[in-house]
Formats: structure tokens, C-alpha cells, sequence
């Protein structure tokens, strides 16, 4: 009997297929992707065959002769003309793991485990990216393996049923047959985005020592795991299905027209916010009107746009390699999500969360896809340490690895209640204590993280959040069951988010203690979100209040603590978030350990930030003066020389912020660039800073992106943010200070690891 693997059209499954022996336990189809590999075959080397097939085009011939070709809805081996052999592309999908994709644009494929001798014909089938996909093979993924102690031929298993692609169905290892693989030139090519970009990449140093090229102080990559994982926040940076998959349509978690993306509408670049719309949304889950176009690959009809559609992912790795080709050498890659609007979400309906609203448990997941990135970059590019993306843990492996041509990556945290240390812990969580946070950091310190915030945007158990108005202040109500606690009281202290008017006014209620007793009781949010807000809803239609405002409390006796641990152990601190009198606390902290920190959200509180070789972030202006050559740059040299008559280090990183909500820098030109005439627009194709590089127009699948008129909607278009600057007439010479900033950034990591010591 002929094998009749499934075959059909990309993301979908057709046919039937035989079993020749009992498929192994459904469980093995949830074996953490992290397993990978494991078999009874040699554990394959860096520059193994089974990895340098990559990409490459095949057909799959038996020994004896026969070769896999379509037949009908499946596939089979017959002897004949190797003509009639389907040619295969061995796409990656991780180190080892391949789907094969034919040239008629079919994957072969098999069924989930069962007990089932045959397997049902199935029409449709749709990856899940709100699933860790980590924790789940397709069925259309294979891993290539080599028969103990040979190079070749190769053996096919199948991930989800562990059995092997034989003659006549799936069969065990012990019957597996060898598989030859012959090079053809006829395969189709696997859908991609196209990068846009072509020339080498520097790897050669400053000639003083400093590592070459710039660093993103403040990114978030994997924000789709946030949240639950369960749509609030669409799109994925990679996927082992490729972009079809990571960037498909976002109308099964946002709804027709976006509607279900609350989220998104309250962050929309150009909406103001009214609370009196807030009541109708809670009651029926949706924003009830247009939105934004779901469409994704390969249209891109809306998104991504970092400046209007925040809830969309500006950081797919395609984008990311380009900004890499431009210089990019050094990113501080956050796991972030909030568990508040999670539930909030959740309870009104218009989103799911498969693994829960727990932060800590999609920080984990996300530091696991970081490295499940590495992988598939590395499996891209040939093997184990030969993709671009590399993750470091200390400085010393992040300058060799920016030395060697590649960016360095080091995990962080930013979420609001870090290390499950609530303000009002969850019914049945106990409060943290000094033990708990003590084995937090350790632990998280032995995963690779590197860099901490203690606080986000709400109160938890270290100190009050860092006072950000608008939504925000209904957002810490629903975190914690505290209303706002705004005082006219404060140090003076000039932060990026604790300052100004308060905008909701009515739910400004300052308490006497920080740990007093929740007024609000928030336990029920996911379950009944209408009436765990009642209490509130009435506060939201009080008004605002004029005056320079900020919050009542700073750090707690746990807080000051968490600074501690977190010095002990030479991990670098983002005080951004830190309200007033948290900052005030901080700094006597650090000072007092002569410590450095980071602030990456545009205050350094009065230059304070600089001492002891801590750093901040920059930018770049964004409408240029056809009177005035290098007027874009006159805001980043000023701040250079200021940084430097504070003896601070006048190299500073960018700290972009693309998925966590933060919009990304506009056009100049069109009707959303500068109010003042414009010159000298980005045209194509343009050389990198190093002139090792050339750009061309940039395109999402289908779509044709101007950055003049549309501006930097995602991070693939920096090497355009940069050249922009330098068409002003900015020279290099002025730009050298930015492409100094991994360096710099790197830096303060070594001065946090020295003073730990």
C-alpha cells in the first residue's frame, strides 16, 4: 500500500495517510520545544550536513530507487522517471527541523498522534499563534537526522507522532529506510518578506577599541506572549511557519474591522481619550465602529504602523535584520505585558489568554521564544551560532559577538508587578517577602536576565507606579483596587510620566498608607469586569485637576531591598518608571553604592542619571530647517554636550520602545510631517553610515512603504530614520557619538558588574 501523506495548499491539510504502527502518545506532540532533536541519532554538530541544507532544493529518493512524488491528495513512492519527482525546499523551521514545501506550493504532512490505523482527511488547518509556539510542532514539521555514525543518507521524523517517514506509512525508527536527497533547481520559493537591504555588514571595531554601531536600549519583541498570549497585542517576530503564520490577519483576535482591539483604540495616535466612553465598551466588548483593517501578509493594508496601531508588531525579525544591516549592534530585549488590562480583556469577551493573565508566566514564555529565535535564526543561516542574532550574558560575550559582525541581545523585564510582587496580591498569592524576591532574582539572573525595571506603570509591592495619566489611572484601579493617590506635595524632581494635571480627577483619592486595605475588590475582574468597575465608573466623569501633580508614595522598605539583590548581583536597573520620591530614594541608593543605572524613557533628572557611569537615551529631530543644514541633529548635540559637561559618556543609546505602546518617530513630509517646508526627501537606493550596506524602498509583502510620508512604522525602517538626518546635512562626524552608544551601553553594564563586585 502506497504512504499518502497529506498534501495541500500552504497552512492548510488534505489527504490521507497509513500507519504502520501505533502512533506514540499524544503528550509527545507537547514536548517543550526547548527538546528538540533528541533522538537515537548523533546529536548533529555546528556545521553538520543536516544543518547546511538549509534552504536548499531536493527531491527524496529511497535506496532502491524509488523518489517521493504528488500523487493525488498525498504523496508516494514510485520508481520511474525522477522527472515526475516532487522538488522540495527544506525550509528551517529550527535547528534540524524542516518543512518540506514543494514546487506546487504543498507541504508534505501528517496527521496529529492517534491510535488510528488511518488518519481522517482534513480541510483546513490554521496554526495558533496565541499558542507558546514553542510548546507545539506542526504536522508539517520534520526533523532530518542521520543514522548513527553515518553523514548520509538521512532519515525524516515526524515531530508530533516521533515516527518516521518510511516507504509505505510512518514506521518506528528500527524500520526506518534511509533517504537519499538529490539536488534540483526547480523548487518554488518559500513566502517571505524581502529584506530590502544588500551588503556586509562592519565587524570591525572603533580603531580606539570601541565596538562599532548603535544600541536600542528599550525594545520588546515578543509582546504577542504577553497579555495572556491571547490577542491583545498580534503578531509574532518570527514564527516556525514563517510570515504567513507570524503575521497573518488579526481579524480572529481583533474582530471585523478591529473592534475587539480596546486596547489599540484607547492607544490610537490620534484619539483622545473619553472616559464617558468606557461604560458602553465594558457592556459589550467592542469599540462598535471601524477601527483598523485586519488584514496582514501580504497586504498590510493598515498596520504595521507603530504610531496608529500599537497593538500590531513592529519588530518582525526580516525588520530587525535590516536596522541590523544599518548599524544596530546591541538591544536590551524586555519581556513585558500587564496583567490588568489582561483580565480587563478577558472579562469583557473580546479577548482569550491561553496560559492566563499571570505576567511571570508569559515573562517566562518570553525569554523562552528569545531563545527559540536564536534557533530559527541560526537554523536560517546554517547552523548553531552562525545566525546574527545572538543572545549575551555578560559584557565581555556581547563585545564578541559585536566584533564578530552580529547583534548582541540581553533579556530583560518590564512589567508592572515583577516577580509576582503585588500591591493586592491575587486571592490565594501570599505577599511577597524578602525570601521571595532574594530567590526571584536569583532565578531570573540564572535565565539570562540582565537588565530589571522595578517598577512599570501601575503600584505593586516595591512602590507606587510611575503615575502616568489618562487610561493609566483607570488601569491602576483595576491592578491593584487602589484609586489614584496624587499629592501637590512633591520634590520637584523632573520624571518622564509623575508630573502635570491629573486627568481623572473623581478617582483621585490619596490614602494615608500605601498597604491600606483595597477599597475596590478586584478579584472578580475576568469574570464580571462590569460590575467590579461599577464603583468606579460614576468617578470617571469628575474632571480633571490643574497643577503640577505627582505620587503620594515612594519605595517600600521591599523595594529598597529589590535594589539590593539586584545590585548584588551587577544587573543593570531601569529607573524610568520610578514616580517622584521613588526617583529621590533611588538616587541616594545608588549613590550611596556608587552604582550606575539606565533611564530610557527621556528623563535624567537633571543629569543625575550620569553618575557613576549610568545612561540615558536619545533621539533624533524630525523636521529639519531648509535654512539651517543639520537642524534635525541640533537637539541630539546639544544633549551630547550637555551629557558631557555632566561627565557623563555623550554616546547614548535609542530607546525606541516598538511594541510596548510607545508610537514611533513621524514623517516629515505629507499631511502628518512638519508644519515648515520640507527639502531633501529619502530617496533609493542610499549607503549605510559605514557604506558597507545599500538600501532600497522598503516593502511589506504587497505594499510599498514611503518613510517620508509614512515615517518609521516599524524598526526596519531605521537605516531611513538615520539617513534621514544626515540628508539634512547632519555629518557624520556629528553621528559618530551614535554609533559609539553600544559601546557606551555596554559600559555601563561593566560598571554595574564592577561595582556589584
Amino acid at each position: 500500500m502506497p504512504v499518502l501523506l497529506a498534501r495541500g495548499p500552504p497552512g492548510y491539510t488534505l489527504g490521507v495517510m497509513r500507519i504502520k504502527q501505533p502512533v506514540l502518545s499524544t503528550l509527545l506532540a507537547l514536548l517543550p520545544f526547548v527538546l528538540h532533536g533528541c533522538s537515537k541519532t548523533d546529536t548533529p554538530g555546528p556545521t553538520d550536513p543536516v544543518y547546511e541544507l538549509a534552504g536548499g532544493c531536493f527531491a527524496v529518493v529511497l535506496e532502491d530507487g524509488r523518489y517521493l512524488r504528488g500523487a493525488d491528495d498525498g504523496y508516494t513512492f514510485a520508481a520511474g522517471s525522477s522527472a515526475r519527482a516532487a522538488a522540495f525546499r527544506l525550509q528551517p523551521s529550527d535547528l534540524g527541523h524542516y518543512l518540506l514545501y514543494d514546487q506546487d506550493r504543498h507541504y508534505v504532512t501528517a496527521a496529529d498522534a492517534s491510535d488510528e490505523t488511518w488518519t481522517l482527511r482534513r480541510t483546513h488547518r490554521k496554526s495558533d499563534i496565541r499558542i507558546p509556539y514553542h510548546h507545539r510542532y506542526s504536522d508539517a514539521e520534520w526533523a532530518l537526522e542521520r543514522p548513527s555514525g553515518k553523514t548520509a543518507p538521512y532519515l525524516l521524523r515526524h515531530l508530533n507522532s516521533s515516527l518516521y517517514l518510511g516507504a509505505e506509512g510512518l514506521v518506528s525508527a528500527e524500520e526506518a529506510p534511509p533517504l537519499r536527497l538529490v539536488a534540483r533547481a526547480d523548487c518554488s520559493v518559500y513566502p517571505e518578506l524581502a529584506l530590502n537591504a544588500s551588503g556586509t555588514v562592519r565587524s570591525e571595531p572603533w580603531p580606539d577599541g570601541d565596538v562599532y554601531g548603535f544600541a536600542d536600549a528599550h525594545s520588546h519583541l515578543f509582546t504577542n506572549l504577553g497579555f495572556g498570549g491571547g490577542g491583545v497585542f498580534h503578531g509574532a517576530p518570527f514564527h516556525r511557519l514563517g510570515v504567513e503564520h507570524a503575521l497573518g490577519d488579526c481579524d480572529e483576535e481583533h474582530g471585523t474591522y478591529g473592534m475587539r482591539d480596546i486596547v489599540g483604540f484607547f492607544y490610537g495616535g490620534d484619539r483622545e481619550l473619553d472616559p464617558l466612553k468606557l461604560p458602553r465598551i465594558l457592556v459589550e466588548g467592542s469599540v462598535g465602529a471601524f477601527n483598523h483593517a485586519t488584514d496582514g501578509y501580504p497586504t498590510f493594508s493598515s498596520w504595521p504602523n507603530s504610531r496608529k496601531i500599537p497593538t500590531h508588531q513592529t519588530q518582525y525579525y526580516r525588520w530587525l535584520e535590516r536596522s541590523y544591516m544599518a548599524g544596530l549592534r546591541l538591544i536590551f530585549q524586555h519581556a513585558t505585558g500587564n496583567s490588568a488590562l489582561c483580565e480587563l480583556m478577558v472579562g469583557l469577551g473580546s479577548q482569550e489568554a491561553p496560559y492566563g493573565c499571570n505576567d511571570m508566566v508569559s515573562v517566562d514564555l518570553q525569554i523562552d521564544a528569545a531563545h527559540a529565535m536564536e534557533r530559527y535564526i541560526d537554523a536560517l543561516s546554517g547552523g548553531p551560532g552562525l545566525g546574527w542574532f545572538r543572545i549575551v550574558k555578560t559584557p565581555e560575550e556581547a563585545r564578541r559577538q559585536i566584533n564578530q559582525g552580529k547583534l548582541a541581545v540581553v533579556l530583560g523585564i518590564e512589567i508592572s508587578n515583577v516577580f509576582d510582587c503585588f500591591l493586592t496580591p491575587p486571592p490565594g498569592m501570599p505577599a511577597c517577602t524578602l525570601e521571595h524576591v532574594k530567590d526571584q532574582v536569583k532565578r531570573y539572573y540564572e535565565k539570562g536576565v540582565r537588565v530589571v525595571f522595578p517598577v512599570h506603570k501601575f503600584d505593586n509591592g516595591f512602590s507606587a507606579g510611575d503615575g502616568m495619566r489618562g487610561a493609566l489611572e483607570i488601569g491602576n484601579v483595576i491592578n491593584s483596587g487602589h484609586y489614584s493617590s496624587f499629592t501637590l506635595d512633591c520634590p520637584g524632581i523632573r520624571t518622564s510620566f509623575d508630573r502635570g494635571g491629573v486627568t481623572m480627577g473623581g478617582l483621585n483619592k490619596p490614602r494615608g498608607e500605601f498597604f491600606s486595605r483595597a477599597p475596590v475588590n478586584i478579584s472578580q475582574l475576568s469574570e464580571d469586569p462590569v460590575f467590579t468597575m461599577l464603583p468606579i465608573l460614576p468617578d470617571l466623569a469628575g474632571g480633571s485637576l490643574e497643577g503640577d501633580y505627582c505620587q503620594t508614595f515612594g519605595l517600600t522598605d521591599l523595594g529598597r531591598a529589590l535594589f539590593d539583590e539586584l545590585m548584588a548581583y551587577g544587573m543593570v536597573i531601569d529607573v524610568a518608571h520610578l514616580p517622584q520620591w521613588s526617583v529621590v530614594e533611588a538616587l541616594e541608593i545608588l549613590d550611596r553604592n556608587k552604582y550606575p543605572a539606565i533611564s530610557t524613557h527621556g528623563s535624567k533628572f537633571d543629569g543625575m542619571i550620569y553618575r557613576h557611569g549610568g545612561s540615558g537615551d536619545t533621539n533624533l529631530g524630525r523636521c529639519g530647517d531648509p535654512a539651517q543644514p543639520g537642524r534635525m541633529a541640533e537637539g541630539f548635540l546639544a544633549m551630547a554636550a550637555e551629557i558631557k559637561a555632566a561627565n557623563g559618556n555623550p554616546a547614548q543609546p535609542l530607546a525606541f520602545d516598538f511594541n510596548g505602546f510607545a508610537g514611533g518617530p513621524g514623517p516629515r513630509f505629507g499631511p502628518e510631517g512638519c508644519s515648515t517646508p520640507q527639502v531633501n526627501p529619502i530617496t533609493y537606493p542610499f549607503k549605510s553610515y559605514d557604506g558597507g550596506v545599500t538600501f532600497e524602498q522598503p516593502t511589506l509583502g504587497e505594499r510599498v512603504v514611503d518613510f517620508n510620508e509614512e515615517g518609521m512604522v516599524h524598526i526596519g525602517l531605521l537605516p531611513e530614520y538615520v539617513e534621514d538626518v544626515r540628508r539634512d546635512g547632519t555629518t557624520d562626524a556629528d553621528l559618530e557619538p551614535l554609533f559609539r552608544s553600544a559601546e557606551a551601553l555596554i559600559r555601563v553594564w561593566e560598571a554595574a558588574e564592577a561595582a556589584a563586585k
